[in-house]
């Protein structure tokens, strides 16, 4: 996972920091490397020959004075000017705090970057994210991001710009996940009987993430149950059933076509009857061209009460994600995430995008075939897979 967004990433990173660099070495054309002793000789004659000037006007002033017999001035205020001059031969521009060899080092050495500097590579480096399915609104957040910390910024010749840049977009991608700040394992235990509903697109993987989190949770000592909910797929009930049987779960289901509220319901009872822990509730797939299963979602929800509301994604939907998420938060108000198929899903953007866009946590992703792999999202191996580090 993240080969892609992680190739791509390097490349903008690589192509900003060079845009960069030939900005500086620009500067440098403009400025030959001994500009401070160019510099510093021509103020020295520009001083030498404004001395050259006063000496003669003093002259002609002089023999003025002796022609009209008139009397010399006490102290010509020509003398002080000269004085002030050879004041200025003596102290060299360069020794003086904020002198004019200081200011030309700074334009040498420093480049203060504007937006005209990286608009180009910054538009680039969005449309590579877009591609590898990062939602526009995600992609347009990590550039200004990054847009911010450059703009206006003096970077030094000596400076690692790879890594101003890599350490803005770690940050960026950190506060996109940041909203991973609870404990699934913990969260279960604050009820019981404790009711997760799971909810998504058609073949998303609802059934087999329930399988999933069952095996999970049977593995810490968990009762559990399952609620055959989704009484609209053929073969969905069968299909829950067998993961029951395999895992020796009991499963409260009825016929096609009943109410799934009233089987959630029933699975309550019978938790509650039966001291068990944690009931996991299938529901049919839906998407927003049914209005009516999207009204018997919102009925589910209704009557039973949840304590959980778990979308699961496709992480290969792409950027349609994006909209799945907006669609069933807005419905439902959803809790958390489970992101499926993230082992053969090499992009990486969907996972980001989804997390941005609900603010709520990626609660697990699917990583394989078998019971055992779910694992847990961790932001630090996220930065780590995207960065390389």
């Amino acid at each position: 996972m993240f080969g892609l967004l992680k190739k791509k990433i390097k490349e903008s990173i690589e192509k900003i920091s060079s845009s960069l660099k030939e900005k500086i070495s620009e500067k440098e054309e403009v400025e030959p490397e001994n500009v401070f002793e160019v510099k510093e000789e021509k103020i020295l004659e520009q001083i030498t020959e404004e001395k050259e000037i006063i000496n003669e006007k003093q002259e002609i002033k002089l023999e003025r004075v002796v022609e009209e017999k008139v009397e010399e001035p006490e102290k010509p205020i020509i003398e002080k000017e000269i004085k002030k001059l050879e004041e200025k031969i003596e102290k060299k521009p360069s020794e003086k705090k904020g002198g004019i060899l200081d200011k030309i080092k700074k334009v040498v050495t420093e480049k203060e970057i504007k937006e005209e500097d990286i608009k180009d590579v910054l538009w680039e480096m969005q449309i590579s994210l877009i591609e590898n399915d990062v939602a526009v609104e995600v992609a347009e957040k990590i550039c200004n991001d990054l847009k911010n910390v450059l703009v206006g910024r003096k970077i030094k010749r000596s400076e690692n710009i790879e890594e101003i840049i890599k350490n803005s977009l770690k940050k960026s991608i950190i506060e996109l996940l940041s909203f991973n700040n609870i404990d699934f394992d913990e969260i279960i235990k604050t009820k019981k009987p404790f009711l997760i509903i799971f909810l998504g697109f058609n073949g998303t993987g609802k059934t087999t993430s329930i399988a999933r989190i069952a095996y999970r949770l049977k593995s810490q000592g968990k009762t559990v149950i399952f609620a055959a909910g989704d009484t609209w797929r053929a073969a969905a009930i069968e299909q829950l059933s067998e993961h029951a049987k395999i895992l020796n779960i009991p499963i409260i289901k009825q016929k096609y076509m009943a109410d799934p509220a009233a089987v959630i319901f029933d699975a309550r009872k019978y938790a509650e009857a039966h001291n068990i822990d944690v009931i996991l509730a299938d529901t049919a797939g839906r998407s927003h061209a049914n209005l009516n299963l999207m009204d018997e979602l919102k009925k589910i929800v209704r009557v039973n009460k949840p304590d959980m509301k778990i979308l699961v994604l496709d992480a290969l939907t792409g950027n349609d994600i994006y909209d799945q998420c907006k669609f069933f938060n807005d419905a439902v108000e959803i809790d958390g995430l489970i992101i499926t198929k993230a082992d053969v899903y090499e992009k990486g953007g969907a996972l980001i995008s989804a997390a941005y866009t609900l603010k709520k946590p990626i609660l697990f992703i699917g990583t394989g075939q078998n019971y055992q792999d779910l694992k847990k999202i961790n932001i630090d191996e996220i930065i780590k897979n995207i960065f390389g580090e």
